[in-house]
């Protein structure tokens, strides 16, 4: 098959699965619809713009290098136990993940990549969202098997575009993000284009027509599979020596749940410290979050974020405060976001309270047994005080610790938990994590 029929055979298979999605009516029942239009004339330009694209790739130069394929590989296996003191019994979840990818160079300027995922669990004391065990804790790795990536990427000297089903990270993925802390990681399909028209200055932008998320094809509720999207994700990011400087503008309409389309807007500024320099370091960031599109909802909602770092003598210290702002009937939302790196690891606030979240948190890491032959040993601590951005609550605090362990170049084990102690939201909960990753070089 010719590149031409590739492209379009591939383009055509990710934006026509599940052409009828649903919606949920104001009771909040679920019912199907028709696909609106907005996001089928967002995929019809997916399509276009990759043929678009083709007699660029048609035009390979003579001396490009002969088509190759490479495999990669991976296993993660996974203990989790969680004690949620709003269930009687505790959750213990055993799941073993395996990739496995192929990643084909058609050309210098060409690149088509596939990977599959399967998850499997040793017995089902745990509700997986797919697998009813509702009198159980939520630990959401559930067991499957499932197309992960299926993209095609073209580049020449400073630009890139690429069109399918992938990853999408943006920042430290406080908005948009892959979720990879789940066995199941968080997918988009998507046309992605980057640019560097200056030397220090890079250009993003995504549009998004589907988003794949953490629960899986065989959630029990159908809107934890998957959310019908016409997102449109820009960022601009302008580097000069340590200097950071990022500006974004999210803009999200949620074709299945009007009242999740919002816009966000923002400006991110970073200065890690110089392990060799400067030993302080600091994270700046503050945006803006609206309704957008349909959303019935009028609402407008600030977040910053101040984060001071200091690294010496082998440790690093940080002292931070994210606000993400509400007003008692709604709350800033992050909903495309990695939620499990933030606001603790007990993953008491991935949806944000109506009356907002105030997190304070203060985190210590360093290296332990530097000389080991396999690698030192990484680890961290954190503490968070958790408030409301009004009424003056105070939601509890948390502590969260963990352990990386090197045991071979592609071989590492940690050990991680995560205590939270409710005061005026939610529960107490206390997690704990036992894991093997087996990440082998591609061959």
């Amino acid at each position: 098959m010719n590149a031409l029929g590739l492209a379009a055979r591939t383009s055509i298979g990710l934006t026509c699965v599940n052409a009828q999605p649903v919606r949920v009516d104001h009771a909040g029942a679920v019912q199907s619809a028709r696909k609106p239009t907005s996001v089928m004339a967002s995929r019809t330009l997916l399509l276009t713009s990759l043929l678009s694209l083709l007699p660029a790739i048609a035009a390979a130069a003579p001396s490009d290098p002969p088509p190759r394929l490479s495999w990669e590989t991976g296993a993660r296996l996974r203990y989790e136990h969680v004690d949620d003191d709003f269930f009687t019994d505790t959750a213990t979840a055993t799941t073993l993940r395996l990739r496995g990818a192929v990643r084909w160079q058609v050309s210098a300027a060409l690149e088509a990549f596939v990977e599959g995922e399967a998850v499997g669990a040793l017995g089902d004391d745990y509700n997986s969202s797919a697998n009813q065990r509702t009198a159980y804790p939520l630990i959401a790795d559930p067991q499957g098997i499932e197309l992960n990536q299926a993209w095609l990427r073209w580049h020449r000297d400073t630009a890139s575009a690429v069109l399918g089903r992938q990853r999408i990270q943006f920042d430290n993925q406080r908005w948009v993000g892959n979720s990879g802390w789940r066995q199941n990681e968080q997918t988009f399909d998507a046309l992605s284009l980057q640019a560097s028209p200056a030397k220090d200055v890079v250009l993003r932008y995504s549009a998004v027509t589907r988003v794949h998320r953490v629960n899986g094809d065989n959630a029990v509720d159908p809107l934890a599979r998957q959310r019908n999207l016409d997102a449109h994700l820009l960022n601009a990011a302008w580097t000069h020596g340590p200097h950071r400087l990022t500006g974004y503008g999210y803009l999200v309409e949620d074709q299945d749940v009007r009242t999740a389309s919002t816009a966000t807007w923002g400006l991110r500024y970073a200065l890690p410290p110089v392990p060799t320099g400067r030993a302080w370091g600091l994270t700046a960031e503050y945006a803006r979050q609206r309704d957008y599109a349909d959303n019935p909802a009028d609402f407008a909602h600030d977040y910053w974020l101040l984060e001071p770092v200091v690294a010496m003598h082998g440790l690093t210290f940080k002292a931070g405060w994210e606000h993400l702002g509400g007003n008692g009937r709604h709350a800033l939302q992050t909903p495309l976001a990695t939620l499990h790196a933030f606001n603790g690891w007990a993953d008491r606030f991935t949806t944000t309270p109506a009356a907002g979240l105030d997190d304070r948190y203060i985190v210590l890491g360093g290296k332990l047994a530097t000389s080991r032959a396999r690698g030192a040993l990484e680890w961290q601590a954190a503490w968070h005080d958790y408030r409301g951005d009004v009424g003056s609550l105070h939601y509890g605090r948390e502590l969260d610790a963990s352990l990386g362990i090197p045991l071979a170049p592609t071989l590492k084990a940690l050990v991680k938990v995560a205590a939270f102690n409710a005061d005026a939201f939610s529960r107490d909960t206390r997690k704990t994590w036992l894991q093997l990753e087996w990440t082998p070089a591609a061959r």
